[in-house]
């Protein structure tokens, strides 16, 4: 039998405990995303596969993507740091500023967040503008939703009707795809949209435009970003926002990532172009 002096033994034990924390710290080396769950889960999670897999790539850690249940969870794993990437929308991104005292960061946007639009559709033939909704069912996405909720009540209440005063009934689907399954389904009579889920529920002729159409879209606005906790590193921030930024569809999977992004490009944003966002929500009294 071997025998060690003490010294030699506190010597390897110290050893062990370094190779065991740094084989531990590197299986922990996970970098988290997270988005507002706008559509589907399958949807979702459609659109998160190829991203995370290049993002992998290009930041040298492992990345998953962290399903919630509702835009309100999405806010909170950001400010509380269980995950480090949020796509969120505009309200909800102002939403974390304010719940984590101005300690979020956007990264990046689609090109068409800077202009975005929401569409108001119905079935019924009587509705032809924003006034004939008064004593109406009327669908909004879900109420923290910016471009199936705020924008488009913000627009209303521009327009001298109270969506809680002058609709027969508010309702609240909790995402865009099926805010169009409730007014399909005459279960309301008319709903508030992104204009880009509309489009591509159009392309992929997953509603019959001879029943449901668009009688209003809304004008444009600031949007959907990537948000970061103030937190993260400069250095890892930096490395994720080119990541984004250098997206291109000249090859195969920039192209892939782009469309389901249902975007041209990804551009730099700041904070401040959501100030228009955030001055709607507490007009609407939503903040």
């Amino acid at each position: 039998m071997i025998s060690l002096s003490p010294s030699r033994t506190l010597a390897a034990l110290m050893t062990c405990a370094l190779i065991a924390f740094g084989h531990l710290a590197h299986a922990q080396q996970v970098f988290r995303v997270t988005a507002i769950p706008d559509e589907s889960p399958t949807e979702l999670a459609r659109k998160a596969a190829p991203l995370a897999k290049y993002l992998e790539g290009r930041l040298g850690v492992k990345v998953e993507f962290t399903p919630v249940t509702d835009y309100a969870a999405a806010v909170e794993a950001l400010v509380n740091r269980k995950v480090d990437l949020a796509w969120f929308g505009g309200f909800t991104f102002v939403q974390a500023s304010v719940r984590s005292g101005g300690k979020v960061i956007p990264v990046a946007q689609r090109e068409e967040d800077e202009k975005f639009r929401s569409v108001f559709i119905t079935a019924d033939p009587a509705i032809a503008q924003l006034a004939d909704l008064k004593g109406k069912d009327v669908s909004f996405g879900s109420q923290s939703s910016t471009s199936g909720h705020l924008m488009p009540r913000s627009f209303l209440l521009q327009a001298g009707i109270d969506p809680d005063k002058d609709f027969r009934r508010v309702a609240y689907s909790g995402a865009h795809d099926a805010t169009i399954a409730a007014v399909a389904s005459g279960k309301v009579q008319a709903g508030a949209l992104n204009i880009s889920v509309w489009d591509k529920f159009v392309a992929d002729r997953k509603v019959d435009t001879a029943k449901v159409r668009v009688f209003y879209t809304t004008p444009t606005y600031y949007d959907y970003n990537w948000t970061v906790h103030a937190e993260m590193p400069a250095a890892q921030r930096e490395k994720l926002a080119q990541a984004l930024l250098t997206l291109t569809r000249d090859t195969a999977e920039g192209r892939e990532i782009l469309d389901l992004q249902r975007a041209t490009r990804f551009v730099p944003t700041r904070a401040e172009n959501y100030k228009g966002i955030e001055a709607a929500a507490r007009s609407a009294g939503l903040l």
